[in-house]
């Protein structure tokens, strides 16, 4: 199996806004950033078109496919929460907290897709959204492919059920644990509190409680990965939300926006560059409105070629 890959698909924005339905849970959406529609369009499509520019300028194949006008999809910018791609060849779509982010699920990304990977299996756990039951793909699951080890943290957006049903399903062996932010409510998704790389792991230790700390980092040492161990303050600047990737040549690369890259010491900068070369791009007006960033972005294709 392998750790990290060359090929990521994004959505491309067209109506990207500040998304009501999923503030409630999302405490880094910021609601003192919002501007009218049309001007956060603007902004957020410039970000992410120079953020894409960016990632094919370093050799990275970047999948782009554009958002449709209708439905109104304000957070599709963020697919990795919907969908996830496995190198075996399956395809698992996920049941999502917020209504209107349902409606982000789309078949013809997949068909598309097909014409350049091999898909096997499409495993759709959507029904689970009857159920009030829930788990937001790779923003819930920080899944160490090599190792059989996924992290997650529990909110509403991460029910205990279903990440033991994936478990079961997949062969991950299970690291669940509870993150809180300075209000001491769960923090939305996992994959604002860490980032896994194939030899480290950049972790914020200081939102997860005491009796439940040593729990996860004893299952990130035996991994055999470095611990850099992030603040609140650096976590709230969105230093978790990384992504190890390659780009074509095999090269190392860690992918952040801008504000996360300005949040680290020069310490964690040093450690980090031993491990992959630092890819950072300015995302602010996403990161306020999205209340994500450079990870969310991002949904890794482990998907074999054709």
């Amino acid at each position: 199996m392998k750790a990290t890959t060359s090929h990521i698909m994004m959505i491309r924005p067209v109506r990207f806004d500040f998304n009501t339905q999923t503030a409630e849970s999302n405490s880094f959406q910021d609601a003192t950033a919002r501007a009218d529609a049309q001007s956060t369009q603007h902004q957020a499509l410039a970000e992410f078109d120079n953020f894409v520019t960016l990632l094919r300028n370093e050799g990275v194949n970047v999948w782009v496919f554009d958002d449709t006008p209708e439905p109104h999809t304000p957070d599709s910018i963020f697919p990795n929460n919907w969908v996830s791609f496995h190198e075996e060849g399956t395809v698992v779509l996920y049941p999502m907290y917020a209504p209107n982010r349902r409606l982000e699920r789309r078949q013809d990304i997949i068909e598309h897709l097909k014409q350049n990977f091999n898909i096997t299996t499409v495993d759709d756990l959507s029904s689970y959204e009857a159920e009030n039951l829930f788990l937001e793909g790779t923003g819930s699951l920080i899944l160490d492919r090599v190792q059989k080890v996924a992290y997650i943290c529990l909110s509403p957006r991460a029910d205990a059920k279903l990440i033991h049903a994936f478990g079961e399903k997949y062969g991950y062996k299970m690291c669940v644990f509870d993150a809180l932010d300075r209000a001491g409510k769960p923090i939305y998704h996992t994959n604002v509190v860490m980032c896994l790389g194939s030899t480290f792991a950049v972790i914020c230790l200081e939102c997860i409680p005491e009796t439940e700390r040593s729990k996860v980092k004893s299952f990130l040492t035996q991994a055999g990965k470095e611990i850099v161990s992030i603040s609140m303050k650096q976590l709230e600047n969105f230093a978790g939300n990384m992504l190890h990737i390659n780009n074509e040549q095999g090269e190392s690369l860690l992918v952040m926006s801008e504000r996360a890259y300005q949040a680290l010491t020069n310490e964690q900068i040093k450690t980090l560059s031993d491990h992959a070369r630092l890819v950072h791009s300015p995302l602010t007006t996403i990161e306020n409105n999205g209340g994500g960033s450079a990870r969310c972005m991002m949904a890794e294709v482990f998907l074999p070629t054709k």
